[in-house]
């Protein structure tokens, strides 16, 4: 009797302690969720145009955490930050300007490496899923440098026709899908043999910002003079689709180069979300069905040039500096920095950490965390 008396006193212990671990150590409370801006951007008027990166803290109602010093404001020709993006296996981030593309260590906030190609550098770049290679389109030419990104040599060179704009990578990291301006085709490259294999259009217009399915089968793009987008198949190369955002004024958005510029799926993929240049809003349409149907739009005080999503899909971050809770459809934060400057940019990327430590990163499409 004493010894079992004696064993169920020791179980009680056992489980309280465990009780108690499992209070003090929880997935939430070891996750520290942060949202880096990238500036200056080419939609930011501000006074300081130094490089930097703004920390905010997603957590704590996106309060300003700090700024990474990156370089200072040059004379003559004026340095904007183009694309961003991070590798949490290597613990890097990714910049671009149109001076240089660099690494920057995020356990130490330095610049590991930094490179020019052709004296200049690139636009909206894309790391690979493993983390080895960067897809950067040359800023202002036809083509796309193929660069190794554990340390900034180019390897080759792509070319296509048009100013060379973005790129996405397939979720397996054997195609890489590249859009450029001045060019009505969106084009496909085998990362294999890094060259061009196919292409999807011509689109309604010119190439704006695009964005894939997590199927790899269909690309949702705007095109030149038109709120909304169109659909691309991924392997027959044909349009298939055309969609008009609600009630915009159609005379206006022929005044502007790429009205709606500006598009990405939600992290779950259940609702594909629109940028509107012209009446300054955001458009949300439902992608549960085909194609994609209006659900409702939002008023910003000023024009979205980009859009980008929280991981867990909670916000949106268009390039206007506001913060959208995505289920209320309403603005709920404003990102401001210690001098109380609202950070205007379309390069805004969430990094995640544990213990100090890189562990996931925002993607545009829905291949998953990296």
């Amino acid at each position: 009797m004493r010894k079992s008396g004696t064993l169920r006193r020791y179980q009680s212990v056992f489980i309280s302690f465990l009780i108690l671990l499992g209070a003090t150590r929880t997935p939430s409370q070891q996750e520290q969720h942060y949202l880096y801006v990238a500036m200056p951007g080419s939609d930011d008027a501000g006074e300081d145009r130094s490089v930097r990166l703004l920390v905010f803290d997603i957590d704590r109602a996106h309060r300003f955490v700090k700024r990474i010093a990156l370089w200072p404001a040059g004379a003559g020709d004026e340095e904007t930050v183009r694309g961003v993006a991070a590798y949490a296996g290597t613990r890097r981030l990714f910049i671009s300007t149109t001076r240089r593309l660099a690494a920057v260590d995020l356990s130490t906030e330095k610049v590991v490496w930094q490179k020019s190609y052709e004296d200049h550098c690139c636009d909206r770049f894309a790391v690979s899923p493993d983390g080895q290679t960067i897809y950067a389109p040359a800023f202002g030419g036809p083509k796309w440098y193929v660069i190794n990104a554990a340390a900034g040599e180019l390897r080759t060179t792509v070319g296509a026709p048009g100013w060379a704009r973005d790129a996405i990578y397939s979720r397996d990291g054997g195609r890489v899908y590249l859009s450029a301006w001045e060019s009505d085709v969106l084009s496909i490259a085998d990362t294999r043999r890094n060259a061009i294999v196919k292409t999807v259009g011509p689109f309604g217009g010119y190439l704006c910002p695009f964005t894939l399915n997590a199927r790899g089968t269909l690309a949702f793009a705007n095109v030149d003079g038109l709120v909304g987008f169109e659909v691309g198949d991924l392997q027959t190369g044909l349009i298939l689709d055309s969609v008009e955002a609600q009630g915009y004024d159609k005379d206006a958005a022929e005044k502007y180069e790429c009205p709606s510029h500006g598009i990405g799926f939600t992290p779950d993929e259940r609702e594909l979300w629109i940028a509107d240049g012209v009446q300054n809003r955001l458009h949300v349409f439902d992608a549960t069905v085909y194609p994609p149907a209006p659900l409702t739009s939002l008023e910003l005080p000023a024009p979205p040039a980009w859009i980008s999503f929280s991981v867990d899909g909670r916000y949106v971050y268009p390039s206007t500096g506001d913060v959208v809770d995505a289920r209320a459809r309403k603005i709920v934060a404003t990102l401001e920095d210690d001098r109380r400057v609202t950070a205007r940019s379309e390069q805004i990327l969430e990094i995640d950490f544990a213990d100090g430590r890189p562990i996931r990163s925002a993607q545009r499409i829905g291949a998953g965390p990296k």
